[in-house]
């Protein structure tokens, strides 16, 4: 219970990286990848049971009604029943009730007749459906298993303004308000669809406007800090090149060119700045990284005047913490293929595969004993009694590892003389179904399971690109046919093509019904 009593709005995300979200029709459930909308909260209301027992939630959609468990088959033959929403039903209240039960970091939500709440994967009509059922088979144990995720209250109260003012918002959102870019977030991906450019920007002038240091402060993660090394999710360290220009990421933490000298700005509380060992500072540059995609270049740059594009606001998440432009954007380490992998730019993620991107982990590696210069920062306020222990000057700070934990694992599975799994080499497919530079090699990667679909999340991984398609080539036709439930046995190597979603050949799939 205790993943729904720290707030009382949440979201649920599947295995499948999908989020439990209400049809408009007030009716329906189904899995969404858009988890940013009201339609994926859900309002937690607590049971409780004879004996002060409290174990049990209903959950309310934003349409004002209750998750429910019927008995209704999902399709006829099938063990699934019909998940909806519905009106609260006196002398029926049981069906709204849902007991919590833990399962390590996640939940199983189990309903009156037993069986859980389940995110259905596979082809249609299962594929995005969510039913009650009970996994039958060790492939399906993870289809009843969800994450928490609690909603903070700013960004509940920002999306409700939205939700009942949509036309006000429409006639205050412009691109002079406020400087964001209207195109798709994905780094690896054109593709991909947003939310329209006037409600969007408009959510994040209302963020900025309501939001306090009461609900999001990162400026703890550099208390007294003089230099830090900022860790993205990649467990690679933020690094300024040698070049004294560009930014980028690697793993080689202890190098001089992690370190980041904070510098506080003396008229504000929640900005710093972040100066690199050649005296430059992390500047937010207007530059795109590429032509057609939104992320911008994150530079070193000696502005003759200091500049906003120059300060960065610690926004906090969890343990970790996001840097954000006075624009909106955030500090991205970019995953995926070259020219992306190990860049860095800043953007705004619009998928849930890239929302960890903007998330860093922050290694104080030097402190002020004292408070620092007023040119530096402001006076800072003393220790709590708890932080009142001996504090370690820079040279007694010891210098992190030079590789991470994972990065050893890595390392030693590549010296050893037998590595599991198959190794499978890919191409991304052109829109017209070409293939370019399909003799050579390409990339590659290690696979250990059998099933398409956890390929097709591994590469999505991988790549950062969403809803590919798996594909080989047809050794009578040479024709490119998704591949089914199933990848070939006794194979140690194999070579797939990637197919983007909305390409024509996308389009081709499902018109001959093999999708």
């Amino acid at each position: 219970m205790e993943f729904f009593t720290k707030t009382s709005v949440v979201r649920l995300r599947s295995h499948l990286d999908k989020y439990l979200v209400a049809d408009a029709d007030g009716a329906r459930v189904r899995q969404s990848r858009r988890g940013s909308g009201r339609v994926a909260r859900w309002t937690v209301e607590e049971v409780i049971a004879e004996g002060g027992i409290n174990n049990k939630v209903r959950l309310r959609s934003c349409h004002g009604r209750l998750l429910t468990a019927t008995e209704t088959p999902f399709l006829l033959g099938m063990t699934g029943k019909t998940v909806l929403q519905t009106e609260f039903e006196a002398g029926a209240d049981f069906k709204h009730e849902w007991e919590v039960i833990r399962d390590g970091f996640q939940v199983r939500l189990r309903s009156w007749s037993g069986k859980f709440l389940r995110a259905n994967g596979g082809t249609p009509p299962w594929r995005n459906t969510v039913t009650v059922d009970e996994p039958h088979s060790s492939a399906t144990r993870d289809w009843i298993l969800w994450d928490v995720e609690p909603v903070e209250a700013v960004e509940e109260l920002v999306d409700e303004f939205l939700y009942e003012n949509d036309d006000v918002v429409s006639s205050f959102a412009s691109d002079d308000v406020l400087s964001v870019d209207s195109e798709p977030a994905s780094p690896m991906s054109v593709f991909s669809l947003s939310s329209p450019p006037a409600r969007r920007n408009s959510k994040l002038m209302l963020m900025q406007t309501i939001s306090s240091n009461k609900f999001r402060t990162g400026m703890d993660f550099f208390h007294r800090a003089k230099a830090v090394r900022l860790r993205s999710h990649h467990d690679k360290y933020l690094l300024a090149e040698d070049d004294e220009d560009s930014v980028t990421q690697d793993r080689k933490g202890s190098s001089k060119s992690a370190r980041w000298t904070v510098e506080y700005v003396a008229e504000y509380d929640n900005i710093i700045r972040l100066k690199s060992c050649y005296g430059k500072y992390l500047t937010a540059s207007n530059h795109r990284f590429l032509l057609g995609m939104t992320g911008h270049q994150v530079l070193q740059t000696l502005p003759s005047r200091l500049d906003s594009s120059v300060e960065w606001e610690p926004v906090k998440e969890g343990g970790r913490v996001k840097l954000k432009t006075r624009y909106g954007n955030f500090l991205r380490a970019n995953g995926g293929l070259p020219p992306w992998r190990n860049s860095v730019t800043h953007d705004i993620p619009h998928r849930t595969a890239t929302q960890d991107w903007i998330l860093w982990d922050v290694d104080v590696v030097e402190i002020y004993v004292n408070s620092p210069a007023s040119h530096d920062r402001p006076s800072a306020p003393p220790l709590p009694v708890e932080d009142s222990v001996p504090i370690l000057t820079s040279a007694q700070v010891p210098p992190p590892p030079t590789v991470s934990a994972s990065f050893s694992r890595q390392q030693s599975n590549d010296l050893s003389p037998k590595v599991e799994g198959r190794t499978i080499y890919y191409h991304i497919a052109e829109d017209n179904g070409e293939v370019l530079d399909e003799g050579v090699q390409g990339y590659s990667l290690i696979f250990k399971g059998n099933g398409v679909e956890e390929l097709t999340r591994k590469f999505e991984e991988e790549t950062g690109l969403e809803g590919i398609i798996v594909c080989n080539r047809s050794p009578l036709n040479g024709k490119l046919y998704p591949l089914r439930l199933q990848l070939p046995p006794n194979t140690v190597t194999m070579r797939v093509v990637l197919v983007l979603p909305m390409s024509n050949l996308a389009r081709d799939f499902e018109e001959q019904g093999l999708l």
